[in-house]
Formats: C-alpha cells, structure tokens, sequence
C-alpha cells in the first residue's frame, strides 16, 4: 500500500502562478492592432471622398412658391448609401452619401425630397430621374431579393444609384411605379 501513496502524493503540486505583466501586454498589443486596423479604414473612406472631389454639392430641395405642391408619397425608412450607377460595389461617399442613417423620403412632381437623421439631406430633382428598381444589395447592405429600393439620378457627370429600405417594405412596389413614371413624364418632356 505504500508504493500507491507515495504515486498519488508525486502527482500533487500546485497550481502556476498567472503572469499578469504578461497578459497585460498581450491585452494592450490587441487594442493597439485594433486602433491601428480602424485608423486604416478611417483613412481609406477620407481618401475615396478625396478621389470623389469632382461630385458636385448635393442640391436641396427648391424653397415653396405659392400653393404647395402635392405630396405623391411619402416613406420612413433606413438610406443605406449610394453607389456609382450599375457597379454595386463602388460606394460614394463624397458629401455624405456614404452615410448610413435614417431617411424620409417624399416624392411630388419636382422630384425625391430625402430627409436624413444624423446626414445632410439632399433632394433629387425630377430631371435627374433615370429610373427606380428593386435590388436586394448595395455596397455594404445585402438583404432577400427586392427588399431594396434603388433609385438611379444623374448627378453632375455621374450616374448614381441611391439605395433605402421602408419601415414597410410592401411600399417598395408603389415607389418604383410612381418614379418610373415620373422619369418617362420627364422624358417626354424634354
């Protein structure tokens, strides 16, 4: 019975001490990584406005003269960026417009008054409509077919695809009805 005890009374020891100052650095290395990974991207989005420099300021919407004109619709929502017009992929952010944020969009006879939380707002204006459509992604937001409203708008020398998503959804339909028909009356017309 002795040879068992004297096995079982080898196998004990006590258990090893935590290097704090070892962890600590560990710990700090991760932060300074993490700080020097988003100042990269930080500096990645100021670049890609700078290489955007020639995007005219966003127009505003035209001050009321007179009677109000009628409001055709209305929607709240989420604005999830704009892109150069049929590259999904190629986020503008010059002005802005790569700026995720809450949105209210109303629609009358002079074009898409946009209303954001947090963002500048801008206004697209009747004569720039080239089209709207329903998409399931833009840069940086990707959801089930047809759960994206694009709207696409000659702004300066670009074409651009601005993509928001209703509250309700089922209003998406509506919306690209209305603007569509709106780009075609602005195209007969000029």
């Amino acid at each position: 019975m002795t040879p068992l005890v004297l096995i079982a009374a080898e196998g004990k020891h006590s258990a090893q001490v935590t290097d704090w100052s070892s962890r600590i650095g560990w710990v700090v290395g991760l932060l300074l990584f993490i700080a020097l990974v988003y100042w990269l991207m930080r500096q990645g989005w100021k670049w890609r406005g700078t290489l955007q420099g020639d995007v005219p300021a966003l127009p505003t919407a035209p001050e009321e003269q007179g009677e109000p004109r009628p409001v055709l619709l209305t929607m709240d929502g989420r604005y999830h960026g704009s892109t150069t017009a049929g590259q999904w992929l190629d986020r503008i952010v010059a002005h802005g417009l790569g700026v995720r944020s809450r949105a209210e969009l109303t629609l009358t006879d002079r074009g898409v008054d946009v209303v954001r939380t947090g963002a500048p707002d801008f206004f697209i204006p009747a004569g720039a409509l080239r089209g709207a459509r329903l998409d399931k992604g833009i840069a940086g937001k990707v959801l089930t077919e047809g759960g994206l409203l694009v709207i696409t708008w000659a702004h300066g020398d670009r074409e651009i695809d601005s993509g928001f998503r209703s509250d309700r959804s089922a209003e998406h339909i509506a919306w690209v009805e209305a603007l569509n028909t709106l780009t075609h009356d602005q195209e007969g017309a000029r």
